[in-house]
């Protein structure tokens, strides 16, 4: 059996500020690194055989101290990055909901089915995520591998796992900044064992706003 940990990022410039970030390449903020700081204390009881990262800062600096705490390169993996969300890129959310209102309307009640202005489908995403999750779990067969990503990304692969359709993922819940969610893989079948965890945080929590 293969055991796959995804980790969010912590808080980010673009979550402090309300923007919707996507692939636009913001840093963690100053509460984001603390957050960072506290994910090897999750990973106390656990040996770690690889750890990827979107190549996206905020992803990639949340699994630093993991990294440096156990000796192991970060892997960059592009396939794990945000949505790419066209001209909502760096917007924010209040500006997205004036100015491409049906479409984020979608998004807000419907988001299996929303596709970012310009931009990618949550379809799209979720296909790219599934795919290279798998290529993982194959490669490291029978080992524990941490994948450092982005709300999306999780809340599709979630929302597949639990539901097996993303005409559920409205009523999959966004996990929060640098949460630990943590996935099995056997026989071609991925298990959710937990989502968003969030108790080696020690209180440091963020979530996104109620309009995104």
């Amino acid at each position: 059996m293969t055991v796959l940990y995804f980790i969010r990022h912590g808080e980010s410039e673009a979550n402090r500020e309300k923007r919707f970030a996507g692939n636009y390449d913001v840093d963690l903020t100053e509460l984001g690194y603390s957050q960072a700081a506290h994910i090897p204390s999750a990973f106390a009881d656990v040996h770690v055989d690889a750890i990827f990262a979107s190549d996206l800062k905020r992803a990639y600096q949340t699994a630093v101290p993991l990294a440096a705490s156990r000796g192991l390169e970060i892997i960059k993996a592009p396939d794990f990055r945000e949505i790419f969300a066209g001209a909502w890129e760096g917007a924010l959310f209040d500006e997205i909901m004036k100015k491409h209102s049906a479409a984020y309307a979608v998004w807000k009640t419907d988001i299996g089915r929303a596709v970012c202005t310009d931009g990618e489908s949550v379809a799209h995403l979720a296909e790219r995520v599934l795919a290279a999750a798998e290529r993982i779990a194959r490669e490291y067969d029978g080992k524990t591998v941490v994948i450092a990503t982005h709300a999306t990304p999780i809340r599709a692969l979630a929302t597949l796992w639990s539901a097996g359709d993303l005409a559920a993922m409205k009523d999959t819940a966004w996990v929060p900044n640098a949460s630990v969610t943590r996935v099995s893989f056997e026989n071609g079948i991925f298990t959710l064992e937990e989502i968003g965890c969030t108790e080696h945080l020690d209180g440091l929590l963020t979530r996104l706003p109620a309009n995104v």
